[in-house]
């Protein structure tokens, strides 16, 4: 129920080319709370239900809890969510031994593109491709929790 990952910044759309698998992902939430975060997700056809705990200090590690659920549920509950909605492409791609999961953000979003890598440790070596750009791990305005309430597109620096 640990989760470890490292965000980044993308470069240029180089890794549409090497990805395996893309997906629309619409997600809303039922708490922004940072100490619980509420998040329901329609990846696809199926939905989800994930609960996070607080990221630590440096935003690599937290707490994760995640359920499929049925799509209409997952419709459901989107209906009551926080307003601000997150609605994104993922792609998924393989470099060295994992997976980034590159999601290209759209709507309030758009123009924003970040990569994920999940990890089994917070020291754990990972290649970086040369589409990869600057890490915000750390830095919550990447978040997605915080993206549904302050959007991209508002940002003035």
């Amino acid at each position: 129920m640990i989760e470890i990952e490292r965000k980044f910044l993308v470069l240029s759309n180089a890794f549409i080319d090497e990805a395996f698998e893309k997906k629309r992902i619409v997600q809303g939430y039922i708490s922004t709370v940072p100490e619980r975060t509420v998040r329901v997700r329609i990846k696809a056809d199926k939905g989800y239900i994930t609960i996070k705990g607080e990221s630590t200090n440096n935003g690599t590690t937290r707490l994760e809890w995640e359920r499929e659920i049925s799509l209409a549920d997952a419709e459901a509950l989107l209906s009551i969510c926080e307003s601000g909605t997150i609605d994104k492409i993922r792609h998924e791609v393989k470099v060295g031994n994992h997976i980034y999961e590159v999601d290209v953000f759209s709507g309030e979003n758009e123009g924003l593109i970040m990569a994920e890598i999940e990890l089994q440790s917070e020291n754990e070596a990972f290649e970086k491709p040369h589409w990869l750009g600057k890490e915000v791990t750390n830095d919550e305005r990447f978040y997605n929790a915080y993206l549904s309430k302050n959007p991209f597109k508002t940002w003035k620096d």
